[in-house]
Order: structure tokens, then C-alpha cells, then sequence
């Protein structure tokens, strides 16, 4: 059997996610993150931030729909997550995540990525990196 892991260094993808008021809800419903800054104007009025913001898990998702459905793609698992959120995605916002292949392993199916997630106006929302393992096998 030969694993498929046909990805390059430097090789790119995107994905993009409109954050929606219905996402926020349905995120709490399956996580259980409830806090106020997501769903009380008044609470968040007394923060830095300005206005509602969604769980950070809403753009560590998109991360997880671009590996799983895009690059690599189907059979894809991660073995490594890091990432910082220096800024927050607000209620509303359209966020763009973007990976970019820093190394290759064909041998162990193994691939590093850099990870960027930025809002619409291009202010970065999350950045790291990721190691993904591909697992689908071509028979």
C-alpha cells in the first residue's frame, strides 16, 4: 500500500466562514462555552472589545475544515495544534483561513503548516501551526 500525501512545500489553500449570531448559538449548544462576551451587550460595553465576539473555537474550526476537506484533505488527522488569537472574530465578520505547506514527510504521510485566520478588513485573527498526518491509503 502507498500513502497519499501529495502535497509541496509552499503549496497553499484557502477557506473562508461568514460568523453568523445563529453559528454563536449552535457553537454554545454543542460546547457548552456560554460566556458573556459572546451573547451580553452589556457585559462585552464594559470590555476592550468592541461588540460581540465568537468563541475562538469557530476559527480553529475553519482550520479543521480546511485540513479535513482541503489540504490534505479526506483522511487527514492532526497530531499538532499551535496557535495564538491576537485579535477577536467578531459576530459578523467573514474570516479567511490560509495554510501554507512548510514541510513534507512522503515517507511517514506527515506534513507542517503555517497557519494564518484574518477578518475581512485583513487583520490577523489567529496564527500558528499545525502537523497533519494523512491516513487515506490508495490500495
Amino acid at each position: 500500500m502507498q500513502i497519499n500525501m501529495n502535497l509541496t512545500v509552499g503549496q497553499r489553500t484557502l477557506r473562508s466562514l461568514h460568523v453568523s449570531e445563529d453559528m454563536v448559538r449552535a457553537y454554545a449548544q454543542l460546547s457548552g462555552d456560554y460566556n458573556p462576551l459572546h451573547f451580553d451587550k452589556e457585559f462585552i460595553s464594559q470590555t476592550n472589545f468592541k461588540g460581540l465576539i465568537a468563541q475562538g473555537g469557530i476559527a480553529t474550526s475553519l482550520i479543521h475544515a480546511l485540513v479535513a476537506m482541503d489540504m490534505p484533505g479526506p483522511g487527514s488527522v492532526f497530531l499538532n495544534q499551535n496557535w495564538k488569537f491576537p485579535n477577536p472574530v467578531h459576530i459578523n465578520d467573514t474570516i479567511t483561513a490560509e495554510a501554507v505547506v512548510t514541510s513534507v514527510s512522503k515517507q511517514r504521510s506527515i506534513a507542517k503548516m503555517a497557519i494564518t485566520v484574518t477578518d475581512e478588513s485583513g487583520k490577523k485573527v489567529l496564527s500558528g501551526d499545525v502537523t497533519v498526518m494523512q491516513t487515506f491509503k490508495n490500495h
